[in-house]
């Protein structure tokens, strides 16, 4: 089965498990993806920052970029909520990064 595209519409802080935080674009069901990732001890902590961000062109360009090239887990599927990974997104240098880095900025995070 064809994976769909998903929209991201928060903004999320992960805490790495060496206490290193990072920002993250995602949505509801990658955050509950990612809290299952804290109680299997793959990160230390999530915790959202910004709801319904924006649709502007950069979250397109960042959302295309993260369907395109990761599995998406979803708490839909049992086997992804039952066994969770965690991936921490790259952000490769480039229009991906600047859309990445315009998102925060416009949303006054970082």
């Amino acid at each position: 089965m064809e994976q769909q595209n998903e929209e991201l519409d928060l903004i999320e802080e992960i805490t790495r498990n060496d206490g290193s935080k990072y920002f993250e674009i995602s949505n509801i069901d990658q955050n509950g993806i990612a809290e299952l990732a804290v109680d299997h001890g793959m990160i230390k902590n999530v915790r959202i920052l910004q709801l319904n961000i924006p649709r502007t062109k950069a979250l397109v360009i960042y959302e295309e970029y993260i369907n395109k090239n990761y599995h998406l887990e979803t708490l839909t599927n049992e086997d992804d909520w039952k066994n969770p990974s965690w991936v921490e997104w790259e952000k490769p240098k480039g229009k991906v990064l600047e859309a990445y880095q315009m998102i925060l900025k416009s949303n006054q995070i970082g």
